[in-house]
């Protein structure tokens, strides 16, 4: 039987361990999307204990406790932060063959040096313990520890971006990017928050919107400011792909319906949705940028909860919506004009990797290697056999070799330890097509491939 969490973790062969330790291990990060808080990255802050750090915020780990028959009062609730902590740790054994599992304990031992796993009888020594280390764990200390150079926040259009432009201009050696995330700015089905946010907007753009046009010319003022403070990078998160014709004046009749407070329907609505996306997309390619599409999550499935905590509160799980003929056509309204700027799409739904691999492929065209990409498994899917078959459908269907691969999609600091776990995933991979004689065993090429998936391939596809 093989200690947990060894030295050799998840790596089955000799060659998945040479790969692994002579080339994947101290290759540095590129974490191109995630929803650090870019304020505490400026400030420098530390953390008053564990509970701050680790489980503020961490629907993953909400999620698992409230399946463990914790009250909600005990997980964002009105307790105390150590009686939290202990009912985290109390559900940690019961989180086995959960990724969070691995997770907790690959948090603990890096970068804490905590190598027994969480427990109810041991949760007070172990808070206190890491209690006792936060003080030299400050966020930028962390970046520094986990050997990030490079790291995209997700910022609304409407943000200042002050901490980015600070941090710019103290010269921290870690880049903080800021990503355009525009998903507010097309969310016409709640009209009073649409309406709400584009006074938001306008007023951070300096333009009062009171029509499509000028909706558009505000997001476009926008687009510039993050260009010009650094960003490089647009962001998505749609239920599936829409595909709409439109009209400069069947967009216009739409906006005032919005802006009047009346509900559109569900073909203005795709219309709306799939416009306004394709001119952000137009801008991205003008710039050089890149854009990356999250599809296929049902967010918000617990009324209850999303009224009492709000979003991101643990409540989302995978959709199943068709995606192909959407996907093919808006590329292709993109592509035909000469407009479609290097993407990645993360798909959630396991069941459609093959159709997203495939899908990539239709538009590579020549002018980068690897311009269309198959993204990481993601939220439901950044877990072993969620990554493994990401990997295996974009084996099967395009070039791996060309991935840029992991990204944290996380809210907490200490989540750098995906980045391990993917790379010593993507190195037994290799290393079993090794052993099995399905690849040859040329490690020096093998390699300088992991190296490529793991930091290169990003490195020059963002060239930040």
């Amino acid at each position: 039987m093989k200690q947990f969490l060894s030295e050799n973790f998840l790596l089955q062969t000799e060659t998945a361990r040479r790969l692994y330790f002579d080339y994947a291990k101290d290759m540095p990060v590129i974490d191109y999307h995630n929803h650090l808080p870019p304020d505490e990255i400026a400030q420098n802050k530390t953390f008053a204990n564990m509970t701050e750090i680790w489980l503020k915020g961490d629907h993953y780990k909400w999620r698992a406790m409230r399946a463990n028959g914790v009250s909600e009062d005990l997980i964002t609730g009105g307790a105390d932060d150590f009686t939290k902590f202990r009912m985290w740790a109390e559900t940690v054994p019961f989180t086995a063959r959960n990724p969070l599992y691995h997770w907790s304990a690959m948090e603990l031992l890096n970068p804490f040096g905590i190598r027994e796993t969480l427990n109810g009888s041991n949760a007070a020594r172990i808070y206190e313990t890491c209690n006792a280390q936060l003080p030299q764990y400050s966020t930028r200390s962390l970046l520094q520890h986990f050997n990030v150079k490079a790291l995209c926040t997700t910022d609304d259009p409407a943000d200042s971006l002050e901490h980015h432009k600070a941090l710019a201009a103290e010269g921290f050696g870690v880049k903080v990017l800021p990503t355009f995330r525009p998903d507010k700015a097309m969310a016409v089905e709640d009209p009073p928050a649409f309406k709400a946010y584009l006074d938001k907007l306008g007023a951070a753009a300096g333009i009062e919107i009171h029509s499509y046009h000028t909706l558009i010319e505000a997001l476009k003022k926008r687009h510039d400011y993050f260009h010009a403070a650094g960003g490089r990078l647009s962001d998505h998160g749609l239920n599936y792909f829409i595909y709409s014709d439109f009209t400069e004046a069947a967009l216009e009749n739409a906006f005032q319906q919005v802006f009047a407070g009346r509900q559109l329907d569900a073909a203005a609505t795709a219309m709306f949705k799939s416009a306004t996306l394709h001119f952000i997309c137009q801008w991205n390619h003008g710039k050089g940028w890149a854009q990356q599409f999250h599809v296929g999550a049902i967010r918000n499935n617990n009324s209850r909860l999303l009224k009492k905590l709000g979003a991101d509160a643990g409540v989302d799980s995978i959709g199943d919506w068709a995606m192909a003929e959407a996907m093919s056509r808006f590329f292709d309204r993109l592509d035909a004009n000469d407009q479609l700027a290097k993407t990645i799409v993360y798909n959630l739904n396991p069941s459609y990797n093959e159709v997203f691999a495939t899908m990539v492929g239709n538009f590579q065209d020549g002018s980068v290697a690897g311009k269309m990409q198959f993204g990481s498994g993601w939220w439901f899917l950044d877990q072993k056999d969620g990554m493994e078959k990401q990997m295996n459908a974009l084996s099967n269907m395009g070039l791996i070799s060309r991935f840029v691969g992991m990204l944290t999609d996380s809210r907490s600091f200490l989540s750098y330890s995906r980045h391990e776990y993917f790379r010593r995933i993507l190195c037994n991979l290799f290393g079993n097509d090794a052993a099995n004689g399905e690849l040859p065993a040329d490690i020096p090429w093998m390699g300088k491939m992991v190296q490529d998936i793991c930091y290169n391939n990003a490195k020059a596809y963002f060239n930040f």
